[in-house]
């Protein structure tokens, strides 16, 4: 059924409708890459193979430049020259990326297993696990090694629930569903359980890494799997109340872009967060802002009604006296009685004739009275959509039914409640997921001479169904 309903936030329309600004961070190094930023205090920290100074540079026993990690602090809004977090593993062997426990005392990190004489060698191939510490101030002490870390593949990038009970990370171990999959380990009496793939939702025949799980439950990732928009893109997904995991959703330009876009962190307010790219050729660590609208509260849908009641007062003085009244509408339609309902097509100017016919003198008044009639909408901006439909099913949103007399708008504004939103008269969009959705179209004018903009937002609620 298709519904008119009136009414007084992935954007769909382009680059500068997406809702999202993003920022490059100011510390980026030209000449280095700084990858996988975790939110620490005020500040982050992050991986970089920067030079540890001007003279010396940190290399890797077969001259790879090794990645460390560094605190970046911000006051107020302006971002302070990085320090390097010191271990006993800087010297020779790569640190990060990291993850931090929720009481900002514990690190799990990224590092080479093997430390001894067979990492000097060209030939060995040193590879990567997790390892715990605890931070203090600037520095990373009693080290200590992930239980399942084998020098046979590779462990790292390390990400812990909130209340630390699950550890997920990356790992490239026999029995995964491409180059690289993410699993978790439970912590269980104190000790970790065996890592656990996420299974074929989550990973794919590609490499899948970089998770990061948020506060809310949501885990983000990063894959350069098929239908993406470049190498890696990030995604996220979240638990069903069955248990298993939700088809992953790309995130929306400009954080996903044709180039490398992973090591996704967010705020526990997920509207500012934190990533990296290498669309500028190294990598780098970019801010992000949703800039999505939503309105706390926006007016009550009203329906246009464009039926009146007619009513010929003086048939009660004359009750006695037979009359036929009948009614010309002036659309075409007409009706008799003393007292009529009638509904015009929709807005416009009718002239109303009553004509009257004495039934004993067959004496006829022909437009005994007469009155022109201005049917109008009401005021509002106005919503034409599905009340219902199905997940994956393109729908279109118009707002052509607009009644704002005296408004030059400059935008209609579409949030639709599942993080995306949309600018245009009409847009076309699908919902991925099931559920109740409130959709604002928040309409705005141009500033008239005084520089004054009117601003109006009504919703309407659609139903979308699971495909059977």
């Amino acid at each position: 059924m298709i519904c008119l309903a009136a009414v007084s936030l992935t954007m769909l329309n382009g680059q500068e409708s997406s809702g999202i600004r993003i920022t490059r961070l100011p510390f980026n190094n030209a000449s280095s890459s700084e990858i996988s930023p975790v939110i620490y205090g005020d500040g982050l920290i992050f991986c970089s193979d920067r030079r540890m100074s001007g003279l010396v540079e940190r290399t890797s026993f077969d001259n790879r430049n090794l990645y460390n990690l560094f605190n970046a602090a911000r006051k107020d809004t302006v971002w302070l020259k990085p320090a390097e977090i010191k271990t006993d593993r800087n010297g020779l062997f790569n640190n990060g990326p990291l993850c931090v426990s929720a009481d900002g005392k514990t690190v799990y990190f990224t590092s080479e297993n093997e430390t001894g004489a067979p990492s000097k060698s060209r030939k060995f191939r040193n590879r990567s696990g997790i390892f715990t510490g605890d931070i203090s101030g600037s520095e990373i002490v009693s080290i200590r090694p992930f239980k399942y870390n084998n020098p046979a593949w590779n462990l790292g990038q390390p990400s812990l629930s909130r209340d630390g009970k699950y550890l997920y990370f990356t790992s490239d171990m026999p029995g995964g569903s491409g180059g690289s999959d993410i699993y978790y380990c439970e912590l269980i009496n104190n000790d970790w359980s065996e890592p656990v793939n996420l299974g074929s939702v989550i990973n794919s025949a590609a490499a899948d890494n970089y998770p990061f799980m948020h506060k809310s439950g949501r885990l983000y990732f990063s894959s350069n799997r098929q239908g993406g928009t470049g190498g890696l893109d990030i995604y996220y997904s979240a638990r069903t109340k069955e248990g298993s995991w939700e088809k992953p959703v790309r995130l929306p330009a400009p954080i996903n872009s044709t180039a490398d876009d992973f090591a996704y962190a967010a705020q526990d307010d997920p509207v500012r967060g934190f990533f990296a790219s290498n669309r500028r050729r190294n990598d780098d660590i970019y801010e992000f802002e949703v800039t999505i609208i939503r309105k706390e509260s926006c007016d009550s849908i009203q329906q246009n009604n464009y039926c009146y009641e007619f009513v010929e007062e003086n048939a009660v003085k004359y009750d006695s006296i037979p009359f036929r009244y009948t009614w010309k509408f002036g659309d075409g339609e007409e009706a008799t009685g003393s007292q009529v309902i009638h509904c015009f097509a929709g807005p416009g100017k009718y002239l109303v004739e009553l004509d009257v016919v004495n039934l004993v003198t067959k004496e006829v008044k022909a437009r005994e009275k007469s009155s022109l009639l201005e049917v109008q909408a009401i005021e509002q901006p106005y919503i034409s959509c599905p009340d219902r439909a199905f997940a994956g099913e393109m729908l279109n949103f118009s707002a052509d039914s607009t009644n704002l007399p005296g408004w030059d708008v400059s935008r209609f504004y579409w949030n639709f409640q599942d993080e995306t939103v949309a600018t245009g008269k009409n847009v076309n969009k699908s919902y991925n997921k099931p559920g109740a959705y409130n959709i604002q179209l928040i309409v705005t004018s141009k500033p008239d001479a005084a520089g004054s903009v009117k601003e109006t937002c009504v919703s309407r609620d659609i139903t979308i169904l699971k495909r059977p």
